[in-house]
């Protein structure tokens, strides 16, 4: 039996490690799990934005959420990503997650396709609720990555009409004011998540927003502290959740990186660009340099520039600094040494393009 979906606390958009092959490192991906819940975290999603889900394969999530589900051995939620641009997709895979032990699914607004808000919750949300019985989904809503997004009054359409099956939603808009219309529309009962770390607390501080917690993407680093900042939300220990959140805001400020660099036109010309590295270029990155992981993400996403990097280590440069505990439990869970890592310039160097 699956671990039931648990509507709060701090979930970790774990990151996926590849062989130098291309292929799925499995032995990696279970370290990865059992570093996790290890460490105290409330729930795992594999197969999100973080784990490059639009190059994995459906087997390749499959397997996956095997290996998680042995690992993790019911000590946390497993919220797998099975969202898709093409509801019949969404529908198999969410199937499959089911039947494979996952406590709930991640169903990402329809990518690229460029639905209606309307669309998106008759002809994808409820098409896979009425097709897939007896599990809870969790729409995701992300419009600067899908270009769409579900409103907050279909979202409460959706959750009114099955509070149970609809339990959540992940909010990466960006948008206050929007996450408190969907608390004003879908009432007290529907678990609102942070997208965005830096948001977690003011979301979860905000009285019209309510958010229960956070599907974190710097948890792969520091999941024990995502865990203790989300609890002390929730427990109203706000100057606990403000010093942990200073602390980590270091990090939270590479989920995405802007970097000034230089292309060379084919007549000669130098001119000046700033690259813009999306999740999951950053947060991979540093995994790999703290040797969490291989250095492999699948095309088209790639390595880093060097000054991109540089940025990537001096934010941990910044944390195992002035709070080195938030990172510390990577060295016993890794066999490896920070202090070391971070001073192997040939380390950084291998990550750059």
């Amino acid at each position: 039996m699956p671990t039931p979906f648990v509507s709060r606390g701090a979930y970790t958009a774990l990151a996926t490690p590849f062989l130098a092959d291309g292929s799925l490192d499995r032995a990696a991906w279970k370290k990865l799990v059992g570093f996790q819940v290890d460490q105290g975290i409330d729930g795992i999603v594999p197969g999100g934005t973080t784990g490059e889900s639009p190059t994995l394969s459906w087997e390749e999530h499959e397997q996956m959420l095997v290996d998680a589900g042995e690992v993790a051995a019911g000590r946390c939620s497993i919220l797998a990503g099975a969202g898709s641009n093409s509801t019949s997709e969404a529908i198999e895979a969410t199937a499959e997650a089911k039947a494979h032990g996952a406590s709930a699914v991640l169903l990402v607004d329809c990518y690229y396709n460029g639905p209606s808000s309307l669309e998106l919750r008759t002809e994808y949300y409820e098409r896979v609720l009425d097709a897939v019985p007896d599990v809870a989904i969790v729409p995701y809503v992300i419009p600067g990555r899908t270009g769409c997004a579900l409103s907050a009054e279909d979202l409460a359409i959706l959750h009114g009409q099955a509070p149970s099956r609809v339990p959540a939603v992940k909010e990466s808009t960006g948008d206050l004011d929007r996450m408190r219309k969907d608390r004003a529309l879908a009432g007290a009962t529907l678990a609102i998540f942070s997208g965005d770390d830096d948001f977690t607390v003011p979301m979860m501080t905000d009285p019209a927003i309510r958010a229960c917690g956070v599907i974190s993407v710097m948890s792969n680093l520091a999941p024990a502290a995502m865990a203790k900042l989300v609890l002390a939300c929730e427990t109203g220990d706000r100057a606990t959740a403000d010093s942990l959140a200073a602390q980590l805001a270091p990090l939270f400020a590479l989920v995405t990186v802007v970097a000034p660099s230089t292309r060379i036109l084919p007549d000669g010309r130098v001119v000046e660009v700033m690259d813009k590295f999306r999740n999951p270029v950053a947060i991979k990155t540093m995994m790999m340099g703290l040797g969490m992981l291989g250095p492999v993400a699948r095309r088209p996403l790639g390595k880093m520039t060097s000054s991109a990097v540089g940025i990537c280590r001096s934010g941990l440069r910044k944390v195992w600094s002035a709070s080195p505990e938030l990172l510390r439990p990577i060295e016993g869970a890794f066999g490896v040494s920070i202090d070391a890592r971070l001073a192997d310039d040939a380390i950084w160097s291998a990550l750059t393009r």
